[in-house]
């Protein structure tokens, strides 16, 4: 059946994904959610995510990142790359991003600053025509059994530029971003049957924020513990998504738990925990989907992992700290 779908929507011309993949740990992948977070860190850091989403559709849905950042302290910038993949349909789909990132830090007076960071990359998207099933191949005693009459088009991939913006507002106690992503609208229709049908992908407007608040300051045996609340909006075409919640860290252990809503219906509870040591941080969650999907869709699961080139060495205080939970 799902691969019928993707049949009908690959006919039709229009974009195949509603929108745009997002980590439940979005902390974790700072640069997917704003170009601004570029090199918002002390020291370079390097950070991956998977993501198996929705493990009652046998792997249906399965997102990759990699990335990298940096600040440049004397320029008051921050250069990064990052890398996603999303695997949809079981491999019927795939697109890739691969994206360059620059922040500039303006800092406005002594305890607040505005970051500016833009994004440009390429997204490739490539579809598997021999897992499709066309309604023409659909034999009503015996299932997909017939020859399609569909053409197989020249090219089952393609290649467009993709780019991003955002803005971060930053003080000692909150930070406040706001992202718009696909600026330039990429299109990425294989058949344009009817252009009022694809107007190429849809711009994805980001709003976050939070406060963190510190429980025990830490010392050089023992990193702070605190807690930050947050919440993570998104809008994209017709999609709608609000991720509210709270981060702690007691020590090395950190976690989280978050609710997420799509606006027209209840989507997910979201339950985190990780550790840093030293350089390296780990954090393991699962989303409980309690939507009308819960019965058949399974949960969420994602592993994150990062690398903080600081050596656990302790900074002199600055406007970043407000944002540990994305370090």
């Amino acid at each position: 059946m799902r691969k019928l779908l993707y049949a009908l929507l690959f006919l039709s011309g229009v974009k195949m994904s509603a929108q745009d993949p997002i980590f439940s740990q979005f902390y974790a992948a700072p640069l997917q959610i704003n170009p601004a977070f570029t090199g918002a860190g002390h020291a370079p850091h390097i950070g991956a995510a998977y993501r198996n989403q929705w493990t009652g559709f046998n792997n249906a849905y399965r997102t990759y990142a990699a990335f990298y950042d940096q600040s440049l302290d004397r320029l008051n910038s921050g250069i990064g790359f990052n890398l996603e993949g999303d695997d949809a349909g079981n491999g019927i789909l795939r697109t890739m991003r691969f994206s360059a990132l620059y922040a500039y830090r303006l800092k406005i007076t002594d305890d607040l600053a505005v970051k500016i960071g833009v994004e440009a990359g390429f997204q490739q998207t490539a579809i598997d025509w021999d897992q499709l099933v066309f309604p023409d191949q659909i034999d009503q005693f015996d299932g997909a059994v017939l020859t399609t009459s569909e053409q197989r088009p020249d090219q089952l991939n393609k290649t467009v530029l993709d780019i991003s913006s955002g803005l971060l507002l930053l003080n000692s106690r909150f930070w406040l971003g706001v992202a718009i992503k696909h600026l330039n609208a990429p299109n990425q229709s294989y058949l344009l049957i009817n252009d009022n049908l694809s107007r190429g992908l849809p711009l994805r407007y980001t709003l976050h924020g939070g406060t963190e608040i510190t429980v025990k300051a830490g010392n050089k045996r023992q990193p702070a513990s605190f807690i930050s609340p947050n919440f993570l909006f998104l809008s994209q075409g017709p999609y709608r998504q609000l991720n509210v919640g709270a981060y702690a860290a007691v020590g090395p252990i950190f976690g989280g738990a978050w609710y997420r809503h799509t606006f027209r219906n209840a989507d997910a509870a979201i339950l985190m925990i990780g550790i840093r040591q030293d350089m390296f941080k780990i954090g393991l969650s699962y989303d409980l989907t309690v939507s009308g999907l819960s019965g058949q869709a399974g949960g969420t699961y994602e592993l994150t992992m990062g690398i903080f080139f600081d050596k656990g060495k302790k900074r002199p205080s600055d406007l970043n700290d407000c944002t540990r939970m994305f370090h």
